[in-house]
């Protein structure tokens, strides 16, 4: 079932979201050559504690996994996907890092990533960011009262095929409000004027991610969370937590 929120819940909701935006911010600020992932980790946490936010990603365990999640964000390195569980792995130059960061505060959530690199970037991976970002844009500029959940989907991938990169078919962006997941579920690829009719107060987690190589398939690695390109191309992944109003789209995990 999809919630129709109130205002004063889109206010909330923007509330948990800016507490993701500034965690995001500060392990951007944070990620250096020679810095692990886990102090990734703590520098958002760092960040969730001081707003006495609760993190929806630890200790989440969806049917798919054997074990809790760890940590407050997902770490993911150049093959890595998605799901990328922060360890003692230190950055080292070039590496392609996505990061993705939820907070809970009053009761409601905020779900959000960014992907960047450290040190000396490759010229493919800006492009990948880049492409990644305006899928994003782009699903956000289709997501209009009265559109369908397709026309996000179609935006989306319209973006990624056209720059020749691969979408994985089973992930996507969600609903999201009193829980990180909710419905609808809302694919990276799709047809538009197709699935569910868009209206005010709803409130959804887009979030492109796109894969250097070309191919849609990936694999699950040892650690039983991490998606991994197959061909071991690079990925990249961009979301925002949004709100759909009758002045149109409304970004709530932008950063204070």
């Amino acid at each position: 079932m999809v919630e129709i929120k109130t205002d004063a819940a889109l206010d909330a909701m923007r509330d948990a979201g800016r507490v993701v935006g500034d965690a995001l911010d500060a392990v951007r600020r944070a990620a250096a050559v020679g810095v692990s992932l886990g102090e990734l980790d703590e520098a958002a946490r760092g960040v969730l504690r001081a707003a006495g936010a609760r993190s929806p990603f630890l200790g989440y365990r969806p049917g798919f996994a054997d074990t809790p999640f760890p940590a407050v964000i997902c770490a993911s390195v150049n093959d890595a996907v998605v799901h990328g569980i922060p360890t003692g792995y230190r950055l080292r130059d070039g590496d392609l890092v996505s990061i993705d960061c939820g907070a809970e505060v009053g009761g409601w959530t905020g779900d959000a990533a960014i992907s960047f690199t450290v040190g000396t970037p490759r010229p493919a991976d800006l492009a990948l960011i880049e492409t990644t970002r305006q899928a994003l844009a782009a699903g956000i500029a289709a997501a209009v009262v009265g559109a369908r959940i397709g026309d996000i989907s179609h935006a989306i991938g319209k973006v990624g095929r056209a720059a020749g990169y691969g979408i994985p078919a089973d992930f996507g962006g969600h609903g999201i409000g009193r829980r990180m997941h909710e419905d609808p579920h809302v694919p990276n690829e799709g047809r538009p004027g197709r699935g569910l009719r868009l209206r005010h107060g709803m409130a959804l987690a887009i979030e492109p991610m796109f894969l250097a190589g070309g191919q849609d398939t990936y694999r699950t690695g040892p650690d039983g969370w991490t998606l991994l390109t197959c061909d071991g191309s690079r990925a990249a992944h961009a979301e925002h937590t949004i709100a759909i109003t009758e002045d149109g789209p409304r970004v709530l995990t932008l950063p204070s």
